[in-house]
């Protein structure tokens, strides 16, 4: 399955942020981010998180990892990263990405 196109996922992101915007509401200062979703555990490991019972996937990393989805999608060759591109990991991480981005989240927890 080839990645999603720029404009897919700038068409996504747009429609993410549009439903982020009012997550706010219900996110309290002080809130944290908590899952125990196997998408984001698979997200923090791609990221370089070190594979534990809990771990810690920062901001910083996941926006690492959705520049390397980024070039991606732009046409650089899958054979240089081992992402999935499968509309299912992509809408992970985009929601993901959005979500910490745009509530301010430094990081995510991820359980078992």
């Amino acid at each position: 399955m080839p990645p999603p196109t720029p404009v897919e996922v700038e068409n996504a992101i747009n429609a993410i942020e549009d439903e982020v915007v009012r997550a706010h509401k219900i996110t309290g200062t002080g809130s944290i981010l908590y899952t125990r979703d196997n998408s984001i555990r698979e997200i923090a490991l791609l990221a370089g998180v070190p594979d534990q019972p809990e771990m810690s996937l920062s901001r910083e990393a996941m926006e690492s990892l959705f520049s390397r989805f980024a070039a991606l999608s732009m046409g650089r060759p899958a054979s240089k990263d081992n992402l999935r591109v499968d509309a299912s990991f992509s809408a992970a991480l985009l929601i993901l990405r959005e979500f910490m981005h745009h509530l301010g989240f430094a990081f995510i927890n991820v359980a078992r």
